[in-house]
């Protein structure tokens, strides 16, 4: 999470490497809450989450708009819908995938 914050604020670093960061988070945060299950439901629930979380971000309502002014719902909720970010979110999650399947081969 540290990270993904650092990458906003670092001008030299993409904007990218942070909604990455950001769903790699999500993904070992799946991993944890369901550690019983695989690691594709992980993988599957992380991209829901990922993609409503930026869906969400078209519903213009004043409650909500209020909550991402903040620093906190800023960080959660985003901003402004991307179809790149997606892509970015997809990336991140099989980066994380990856990573995770490689480390339950080795163990």
């Amino acid at each position: 999470m540290i990270l993904g914050v650092i990458s906003r604020k670092i001008d030299d670093i993409p904007i990218f490497i942070g909604d990455c960061l950001y769903a790699c988070m999500i993904y070992f945060g799946m991993r944890i809450l369901f550690v019983t299950s695989n690691t594709k439901k992980a993988a599957i629930l992380a991209l829901l989450f990922c993609f409503t979380i930026e869906f969400q971000q078209l519903y213009k309502a004043d409650w909500i708009l209020a909550i991402r002014n903040t620093t906190l719902g800023h960080y959660v909720l985003g901003q402004g819908f991307l179809w790149s970010d997606l892509g970015y979110y997809t990336l991140g999650i099989v980066m994380a995938f990856l990573i995770d399947a490689s480390w339950i081969k080795r163990n």
